[in-house]
C-alpha cells in the first residue's frame, strides 16, 4: 500500500497539523497542486473557526481538513481518493527506511536494504533460469524462455524505474 499519504501518520496529515497548530496554511500547500490552494485555504479559514467552538468541534474540524487536503494531494498525483486511512497501517520496510533516511541525511541502511533486496532478485530468478537451462520438451524450452525474457524485461523496468519521476503518471498508492 505504500507510500502512506492518505494516512493519519502520512506526511500530507502531519503538514495538515503543523499547518494548524501553528495556525499557517502555508506548511500544507506545498502538499497539494496550485490549482487546489484556494480551496486549501477556504478549508483551512473554516477549520480554524470551527477549532474555536470547542473540543468536539476542534476535532470534527481537524478531520475535514484533513480529509480535504489528502483529497486534494491525491487528486494532484491523478489518484482515487477513499478517505483518509488510520495511522499504523501496514507501509512495509521501505518507506520507514526512506523517512529515516530524509530525518538523518544518510542514505545508508535504505541503500543497504535496497540493494540486499535487488541481489535477492535478481539472483533467485537468474537461478531460476539456470535450473531451466537444459530443457528437452518445448513446454521446458517455452518455461526457459518465459524466464529468460522475464529477467530481462524485470531487469528493465527496474532500471526506467531509478530514472523515472517518482509522479510520473500518477502515483497510486494501493
Amino acid at each position: 500500500m505504500p507510500p502512506h499519504c492518505d494516512s493519519m501518520d502520512g506526511p500530507v496529515v502531519k503538514a495538515a497539523e503543523a499547518a494548524l497548530g501553528d495556525d499557517n496554511v502555508e506548511l500544507i500547500l506545498p502538499f497539494v497542486p496550485l490549482e487546489a490552494e484556494d480551496e486549501v485555504r477556504t478549508a483551512f479559514e473554516r477549520a480554524t473557526a470551527a477549532r474555536a467552538e470547542g473540543p468536539i468541534a476542534h476535532e470534527v474540524a481537524d478531520l475535514y481538513f484533513f480529509d480535504t487536503v489528502v483529497r486534494l494531494h491525491r487528486a494532484g498525483e491523478g489518484a482515487s481518493f477513499t478517505g483518509v486511512k488510520p495511522a499504523g497501517g501496514d507501509v512495509g520496510p521501505v518507506i520507514p527506511l526512506a523517512e529515516r533516511a530524509i530525518e538523518t541525511g544518510s542514505i545508508e541502511k535504505l541503500h543497504a536494504f535496497l540493494s540486499a533486496e535487488l541481489h535477492r532478485q535478481l539472483q533467485s530468478r537468474l537461478e531460476r533460469i539456470v535450473a531451466l537451462t537444459d530443457a528437452v520438451t518445448t513446454a521446458e524450452r517455452r518455461e526457459y524462455t518465459e524466464a529468460m525474457l522475464g529477467f530481462q524485461v524485470y531487469s528493465h523496468h527496474l532500471y526506467k524505474s531509478m530514472h523515472r519521476d517518482p509522479h510520473e503518471g500518477g502515483h497510486p498508492h494501493g
